[in-house]
């Protein structure tokens, strides 16, 4: 596995046809939304209770083996003045334990790259969203962090099918 910084050098390694997964990393969890085959589309999936980190690792190779993703796109908390805090040293560090753990347990995923997405403003975006939708504040709790995962993951898929559509 390995890290890429940019997206351009994340999207020239990645397999055809397969889905890639996108990762909301917060303190108590971790949302989860999962893109197409295309990777038109990204959808959230469910939010994973942190725990241990063996436990948030055995978690996402269950996701990751069940649906054959083929690469990892971390949200990154960047701040709004464009500076890295804590909470991307946070991320940062979960994407080396990524890199250390993933491959050497889930069989296929050994050659899987991780890569970084500016998320900033992505749950406030989200928050909006299911407001407009006349969400309940307690089914938006519960629904926040997979929901901001796919505004991330589809971000990055924008950005990914315009890359395509240059090269």
């Amino acid at each position: 596995m390995t890290i890429y910084n940019k997206i351009e050098d994340f999207a020239s390694v990645l397999a055809a046809n397969r889905p890639i997964i996108g990762l909301d990393f917060g303190d108590k969890t971790i949302g989860v939304a999962i893109s197409d085959r295309r990777r038109c589309i990204a959808t959230p999936k469910e939010t994973i209770k942190r725990g241990r980190f063996a436990a948030d690792l055995a978690a996402l190779q269950g996701i990751i083996l069940r649906d054959e993703v083929c690469g990892i796109i971390l949200g990154l908390p960047i701040h709004m003045n464009g500076d890295e805090g804590v909470r991307c040293q946070k991320t940062r560090a979960f994407a080396r334990n990524l890199v250390k753990n993933l491959g050497d347990n889930s069989g296929d995923s050994g050659d899987m790259p991780i890569g970084f997405w500016d998320e900033r403003l992505s749950s406030r975006v989200a928050d909006r969203a299911m407001i407009e939708a006349d969400m309940s504040r307690a089914k938006r709790a519960e629904l926040i962090n997979h929901v901001a995962a796919g505004f991330i993951l589809q971000s990055a898929l924008d950005r990914l099918v315009y890359l395509a559509q240059e090269g």
